[in-house]
């Protein structure tokens, strides 16, 4: 890509690039936002508890690697693996509560893949 007399010239290749993916992000996006209240609440819900189950994944992963390089003592390995049973017990509670499934909190970030 190069810029001459402020015009952008873009290869080809770029531009279906750009378009194929704006359009597979395009075809995960919703027609149109439903503002009902129960709407609004169930999506917040699902949004807070995607970004809880994704750091906690993420934790159980550093969990893991600090387990194998040898950096926490059995009774750490007892207080974290227990606190993290607890975690992923609160959030199966959550998502009964709020009629979600595991497979609801992944997204789709198109070109990237799936969340989770």
């Amino acid at each position: 890509m190069e810029e001459n007399n402020n015009k952008v010239i873009v290869c080809s290749d770029d531009v279906e690039t750009f378009e194929a993916e704006l359009a597979n992000t395009a075809q995960s996006l919703p027609r149109h936002i439903d503002v009902n209240p129960e709407n609004i609440e169930h999506g917040l819900a699902k949004l807070v508890l995607t970004l809880v189950e994704l750091i906690r994944k993420l934790m159980e992963k550093q969990a893991m690697r600090r387990m194998d390089g040898g950096s926490l003592s059995d009774e750490e390995i007892e207080r974290l693996g227990e606190s993290l049973m607890l975690l992923e017990n609160k959030m199966d509670e959550l998502k009964d509560y709020f009629g979600l499934k595991s497979e609801d909190l992944n997204l789709d970030l198109g070109p990237l893949g799936k969340l989770m």
